[in-house]
C-alpha cells in the first residue's frame, strides 16, 4: 500500500460510527488493528482516529460530530474494507474468540486468495485475506 510518499499509505478508508469508541475497541482487540492516534472532543466524541494494520491504515470517527465530512456522510450506508493478513485462519480464530459476527469462514477463492468476512456492530463489512496485488509506481 505504500506509494512514493515516504512509505505512508496513499489511501485511507474512513468509517464513521455512532459509537466510535466501541468500534475502535473491536477493531483493535478482535480484528488486530493497532491504535495509532485518537483525537477526542471535550465531550468524549471521537473526532478522528487512525488505526493501522500492516502497512495500511483506516480512519475512524464519530457520527454526528459536525463538520462537512460528517454532514456529507450522514446518510451513507455501511462500508466494506478489505485488509491483507498473512494467516487468515489464525486471524479468523482470534475474531471468533472475541465474538465477531462471521459472514463467511476462511474460504479459498478461485483467484488464489484465502479470505473471510466479518460484520462489525454497525453493519460495516470487513474482509480479511491474502490477496495483495502489486501496485505499480
Amino acid at each position: 500500500m505504500a506509494g512514493t510518499n515516504g512509505g505512508r499509505p496513499s489511501i485511507y478508508p474512513t468509517v464513521l460510527y455512532a459509537d466510535a469508541k466501541a468500534a475502535i475497541k473491536l477493531l483493535t482487540e478482535a480484528l488486530g488493528f493497532t491504535e495509532l492516534t485518537v483525537y477526542e472532543g471535550e465531550d468524549g466524541t471521537v473526532l478522528h482516529a487512525e488505526l493501522t494494520q500492516g502497512n495500511g491504515a483506516v480512519m475512524v470517527g464519530s457520527k454526528g460530530r459536525g463538520g462537512l465530512f460528517d454532514s456529507l456522510m450522514k446518510d451513507a450506508g455501511p462500508a466494506g474494507v478489505y485488509v491483507v493478513v498473512d494467516d487468515v485462519d489464525a486471524h479468523h480464530r482470534h475474531a471468533v474468540e472475541h465474538g465477531v459476527e462471521i459472514l463467511m469462514p476462511p474460504t479459498d477463492q478461485d483467484y488464489g486468495s484465502r479470505d473471510y468476512m466479518a460484520r462489525d456492530a454497525e453493519g460495516n463489512i470487513w474482509s480479511f485475506g491474502t490477496y495483495a496485488p502489486e501496485i505499480g509506481g
